[in-house]
């Protein structure tokens, strides 16, 4: 059976060379081919002269003859394919996904409003891929937050142990160990809670009340982690229990990270297409490392 292979979406902007770079790395690691991709769009509204010439030959894409220069030389470069599909992004890159172990993409491309740091395409394979996505975004995103003490690489996950994503878990340990590095899994929950104690009096929860919903979380979460543990001794594996609001840990950690891992929002029974949650959205937007955004089990069908 052939390795599928990791696509790097490509526009010829600044953006897309990052996620270029970042996903030759990633077929390295995998011993996976390249497939580079040029989504062309020639729109109703173009230039006469452009339609009466029609699209260039994919051999001809200023954009892949762009990359093509960009890798020449390259020793360790692995088996490289170029595509140069017609029509958008939004609809064409989540149907490549299909044939495809992995697809990455820079935060935003050509286009778009200054203000967005994530490009609606960018939202929109996200969310529809059927593959894992990385998102790779521009460098110096600041994240005032404090990092871990503790140097070296680092893959951070979300955990949420009211619904536990075990293909976020399994690709944040299989990504480690690919890189030697460590996982560190944050368990985020609300606090301080407000406890009801009868009409309009609300009791603020004690040191002991904290205590002991960490140690649930905790127990819950190391549950979850144990079997990746095992599939993946070579990995550490840290869980972190926080107070605090879910994205904007994920973010502080997301400081010196190597990647960000989250999960898309499950499909629910009144709202059947695909979805990103509000908290892998607001990673996406912020986060200082690449985000892996990655579809629960099923979705992939």
């Amino acid at each position: 059976m052939s390795t599928l292979p990791v696509i790097a979406a490509v526009d010829g902007s600044d953006d897309s060379l990052r996620a270029l770079e970042w996903a030759l790395e990633a077929a390295r690691m995998r011993e996976a081919p390249l497939r580079v991709v040029h989504v062309r769009q020639y729109a109703s509204w173009a230039q006469p002269e452009v339609l009466a010439a029609g699209p260039p030959e994919p051999e001809e894409d200023p954009v892949l003859r762009q990359v093509r220069s960009h890798l020449e030389g390259r020793a360790d470069r692995p088996v490289t394919e170029y595509l140069a599909p017609e029509g958008t992004p939004a609809e064409v890159l989540p149907e490549l996904g299909s044939t495809a172990q992995l697809m990455v993409l820079g935060s935003r491309g050509r286009g778009g409003f200054a203000s967005l740091l994530l490009g609606s395409n960018g939202l929109a394979v996200a969310r529809e891929a059927k593959c894992p996505v990385v998102v790779v975004p521009r460098p110096g995103r600041e994240v005032h937050e404090d990092g871990p003490a503790e140097p070296g690489p680092r893959v951070v996950v979300g955990l949420h142990v009211d619904s536990p994503d075990e293909a976020s878990l399994g690709f944040a340990c299989a990504e480690a160990a690919r890189r030697g590095a460590r996982v560190q899994v944050v368990a985020a929950y609300a606090w301080p809670l407000q406890m009801w104690a009868g009409p309009g009096d609300f009791v603020p929860p004690s040191a002991a009340d904290q205590e002991a919903v960490e140690t649930g979380i905790r127990t819950l979460a190391d549950g979850f982690v144990a079997p990746h543990r095992e599939r993946h001794p070579e990995v550490r594996v840290e869980v972190d229990v926080l107070p605090g609001d879910a994205a904007g840990r994920l973010v502080a950690a997301s400081k010196g990270a190597e990647l960000v891992v989250v999960g898309r929002h499950r499909r629910r029974l009144l709202a059947p297409i695909r979805m990103i949650g509000s908290v892998t959205q607001a990673v996406l937007l912020h986060a200082a490392s690449p985000v892996a955004v990655v579809p629960a089990a099923g979705q992939a069908d």
